[in-house]
């Protein structure tokens, strides 16, 4: 597949791809299907490049192509001859030949399922500090479809993810990721537990800008908070190694999507795993981070263990409810937030306002102690996992000017609900548009210059104090404080208006009437049938 100097090709390109490529599925479920594909665009992508680095060294006097360290110091995964991508095409064309059994002398077909996990498990053991442990390697099982395998690897094999002067990291990222979102989409609620939309993620990095330091998600699905924070460092003008990465995740399958989502982005992060998740094992309790963006799952109810009643995270906020970890979660990320850091997280919008099981008082505690930055009402259909809406918090160590205005005592309020397209039947997405007007109107709030201040806009942000807040029971929906746009002023006084509408109420009964009229008359026609 062609493909221009920005490594684009066809606008389009990847969502060709995944049309091809999910016409190969069958009768297999998605959940199980994703990871046969994305296992096999990893592995395209990694041998092509291998193949790259290997003809420059080729052409260089001094340099080794069969040294690992030559790969190693490019950046470059070592790919072992049998797994790369052109013996892997071979077999694939000739999976349903005859061939020799070297061992016992008898005829066989060609297993491409059996060459995959082999190709898999031999590039793990060439790179076990990166990879080990990640790679799917159940392409040889029964109840997989060789033919469909084959036809995989030969639609892989026609789209060129590594090319001279462009970058094909970018190019295969975003296919990784086209590939993820057409999963997560084609799962449904299933879909949310590793991954979240593109659009959202944008909004929470570009509020919070993560130029340097540590940047960490304490549930990080497949990795989606990590690329875009890369992504914008980059669209900035930023250096990336100016950031490091750390995250953790409970789902083990999720826990390989986000490893090589990352290695296909080349971007080195310390991911780590456990089945007991961020609540119980804390991976990185003694460490504290300068950005942190989360979308944790919503409402969990069985998440609380004895082993957590005195635990230090409950000391800023109170000892969360244990039938709800929304709460748990906000203290969770508030407590591992640096002197300087912000943090920025999806939640259910009932915790915006929930009284229940302490959650009111708090809440309270947390706006008293000038935690909550920013509150945004999102509108309903923008993930995969839920049709309901939700909010992002944006929570703040230090308010203080630190570089910006002192916003002490303040809140900003954005009521986002309008905003945002529907892009199918089900799914609402924000515009590169919406994205700007929410994020430029937080960094305006904050910015200290008078040159196109913030002001509030009725119907979509406020900024309010403290004091009034509390005359609000600490209840923090956007709502109750973005005061309603002013109605277009279209000539008419209250009497003509209510004449209007009387008139037009009136026609509606007329029609109504005739409505009716008119189905009494068939049924009536069907009776005497």
């Amino acid at each position: 597949m062609a493909t221009d100097g920005n490594g684009g090709g066809d606008f389009n390109f990847e969502a060709e791809l995944f049309k091809a490529a999910d016409k190969l599925r069958g009768n297999l479920e998605p959940s199980e299907y994703k990871h046969v594909a994305l296992g096999l665009i990893f592995l395209k992508y990694i041998s092509e490049a291998f193949e790259a680095q290997r003809q420059k060294l080729l052409q260089e006097d001094f340099a080794d192509p069969e040294d690992p360290e030559e790969y190693l110091a490019a950046r470059v995964f070592w790919v072992p001859e049998i797994a790369r991508w052109s013996n892997l095409r071979a077999n694939a064309r000739a999976r349903d030949l005859e061939i020799i059994d070297p061992n016992s002398g008898n005829t066989k077909k060609v297993d491409i399922g059996g060459l995959i996990d082999t190709a898999m498990e031999s590039i793990e053991k060439a790179n076990e500090t990166t990879l080990k442990g990640v790679l799917p390697k159940d392409y040889g099982r029964p109840s997989l479809d060789r033919q469909m395998i084959g036809d995989l690897v030969e639609l892989f094999s026609n789209f060129k993810v590594h090319e001279e002067g462009v970058n094909s990291r970018d190019l295969l990222g975003r296919t990784y990721e086209y590939f993820l979102s057409g999963f997560a989409g084609a799962e449904g609620r299933r879909g949310g537990e590793f991954f979240t939309p593109r659009s959202v993620v944008r909004v929470l990095v570009d509020m919070l800008e993560p130029y340097k330091g540590r940047v960490y998600d304490p549930c990080c699905g497949s990795g989606g908070m990590f690329v875009q924070s890369e992504e914008f460092i980059k669209e900035h003008g930023g250096r990336t190694d100016d950031i490091s990465i750390y995250g953790q995740e409970r789902n083990n399958t999720t826990w390989k999507l986000c490893k090589m989502n990352l290695a296909v982005r080349g971007i080195d992060a310390d991911i780590r795993w456990n089945n007991e998740g961020s609540f119980v094992r804390n991976e990185f309790s003694n460490m504290k981070f300068d950005f942190i963006l989360a979308n944790p799952p919503f409402n969990v109810s069985d998440w609380w263990r004895a082993s957590l009643e005195e635990d230090i995270r409950w000391t800023h906020f109170g000892t969360p409810p244990q039938g709800n970890a929304n709460y748990a979660w906000l203290s969770h990320i508030y407590h591992h937030l640096a002197p300087r850091g912000t943090a920025g997280v999806v939640l259910a919008n009932g915790s915006m306002s929930s009284q229940q099981s302490g959650e009111g008082e708090m809440r309270r505690a947390m706006i008293e102690k000038d935690a909550v930055d920013c509150m945004i009402a999102l509108p309903g259909q923008l993930f995969y996992s839920t049709q309901i809406p939700a909010c992002l918090w944006f929570l703040a160590r230090d308010k203080s000017a630190n570089g910006h205005r002192d916003r002490r005592g303040e809140i900003l309020f954005i009521d986002a609900r309008k905003l945002g397209r529907m892009v199918d039947r089900t799914r609402r997405e924000f515009s590169e548009e919406d994205v700007a007007k929410i994020t430029d109107t937080y960094h305006r709030w904050r910015s200290k210059t008078e040159f196109n201040a913030y002001r509030d806009e009725p119907g979509f942000c406020a900024s309010v104090t403290r004091e009034k807040i509390a005359k609000e029971s600490f209840v923090l929906t956007p709502g109750r404080y973005v005061a309603a746009e002013d109605i277009e002023d279209d000539g008419l006084n209250f009497a003509d208006h209510l004449q209007h509408l009387t008139e037009k109420l009136g026609r509606q009964f007329a029609k109504g009437q005739q409505i009716e009229a008119l189905i009494r008359q068939r049924l009536a026609g069907v009776g005497q049938q």
